[in-house]
């Protein structure tokens, strides 16, 4: 585990008053970034408090794909074998349904990483084992029920949140990690590229036998793509649409909407009856966009609130925790000497902002090239016209390491490089 050295040891008390009255660094938003980004800064001896507007963690049809490049940083905190106590299924190799042929697609097995797969677990179960080992530090406190829904800003710089309840919070940094939906992000004033999307998604989830081996898949068939994600004794699934059809799909009718899923999954069989009314299929509205200018003085913006992925290839929830570690990388130590990090927020942007680009230009590829075609009916997929690569990957398996590669490490991947105040502590 790489570390830069201990800082001075808070005394354990006051680090917790501090970090729940006026934290030196605030964090808005409990999801993967937020709650990477308060386990790292408390780790460092950084008074921490993140704030999560909801009761509990307990929200369904979030993102679950935790990808190598997480479980390696994981295992630099030492936590690796600990997390994957938590229920999850492992996805060694992944392969797409097209024009109902089945092709190999990519193979995570020959990565050179501590655990080369993607473990498919629960959001929920990943951002509570985060927030529990958070909480080992006396630096680290998490507010549940607190929503920030403005910022506090004096002579051009943030130094604070306003919450719902009318009450205010003071801190030397502010990190918004609240989401595609960013309430701050709109807040600071940071300007958004939207980089568009043809897509929605419905998602919902069907009851299965469980298998063997994880039998996770895309589906493409004419005007039609599903997304089969094994999690042992069900299906989630992605019914994917043209972008604002939520309301067309609806109109037909739930048994015309079970029809349809069990037209292009006949593994469904007659398990596709549990879904009983639409209370059971929620809509996802894709985006694709990001930030400018990540930062401004007093503010952060990292994860879904700096850039908001496609669910293709599932890599959002890395990302974001990419982003919690390259802020921790550049900022845990000077905060926890008490440095001013403003000139240091942009090193984060310069940082993270070319892996951003390039995965989203990937989607944005994939989007434009097959799933609009796809969708739109002017590419029928059969098992002779699936696209080249995937056939040519089909055939010599020694290529499928290369989207594994991709999917699985992503670019310029981050390592725990943050200090560590509290090295008698198990992380």
């Amino acid at each position: 585990m790489a570390d830069l050295g201990p800082t001075s040891m808070p005394d354990a008390a006051a680090a917790q008053r501090s970090s729940a009255s006026q934290p030196t660094v605030l964090i808005a938003g409990g999801g993967p970034a937020g709650m990477m980004a308060g386990l790292l800064f408390a780790r460092a001896g950084v008074s921490t408090l993140v704030l999560e507007k909801h009761a509990d963690f307990l929200r369904d049809f979030r993102g679950d794909t935790v990808h190598p490049s997480t479980l390696e940083l994981f295992a630099e905190l030492g936590l690796v074998d600990e997390l994957l106590q938590r229920p999850h299924d492992e996805a060694r190799q992944l392969s797409a349904l097209i024009g109902g042929e089945r092709f190999a697609v990519a193979d995570f097995t020959h990565l050179h990483t501590p655990k080369p797969f993607i473990a498919l677990m629960p959001q929920w179960e990943f951002l509570d084992f985060v927030s529990k080992a958070a909480a080992r530090y006396p630096s680290f406190a998490l507010r549940m029920k607190a929503e920030a829904v403005d910022l506090v800003v004096s002579n051009d710089r943030v130094t604070g949140v306003k919450l719902a309840d009318g009450s205010a919070l003071s801190a030397k940094l502010v990190i918004a990690a609240d989401g595609r939906h960013s309430v701050l992000r709109e807040a600071a004033g940071l300007e958004r590229d939207d980089l568009g999307s043809p897509m929605d998604v419905f998602w919902f989830r069907v009851p299965k036998q469980k298998s063997r081996d994880n039998q996770s898949t895309g589906i493409f068939a004419p005007g039609r793509i599903l997304v089969m994600i094994d999690r042992a004794d069900y299906w989630q699934c992605a019914f994917v649409f043209a972008k604002g059809g939520a309301d067309a799909v609806r109109a037909r009718g739930i048994e015309q909407f079970r029809g349809d899923v069990k037209a292009g999954a006949p593994m469904v069989g007659t398990n596709i009856e549990s879904i009983k009314s639409w209370d059971d299929v929620k809509l996802l509205s894709v985006s694709l966009d990001r930030l400018t200018q990540w930062s401004r003085p007093g503010f952060l913006a990292i994860g879904d609130a700096a850039h908001a992925m496609s669910p293709i290839g599932g890599v959002g929830i890395n990302l974001a925790v990419q982003d919690a570690v390259a802020a921790a990388n550049a900022l845990a130590a000077p905060l926890a000497r008490g440095a001013d990090v403003d000139a240091l927020l942009q090193q984060v942007q310069d940082r993270r902002m070319l892996p951003t680009k390039i995965i989203q230009g990937a989607q944005r590829l994939i989007q434009e090239r097959i799933i609009s075609r796809v969708l739109s009916g002017s590419w029928h997929p059969g098992a002779a016209r699936a696209p080249w690569p995937v056939r040519l990957a089909n055939s010599v398996p020694l290529l499928q390491r290369i989207p594994a590669r991709l999917i699985g490490l992503g670019f310029r991947r981050e390592h725990i490089r943050s200090p560590n105040a509290f090295p008698a502590l198990k992380s």
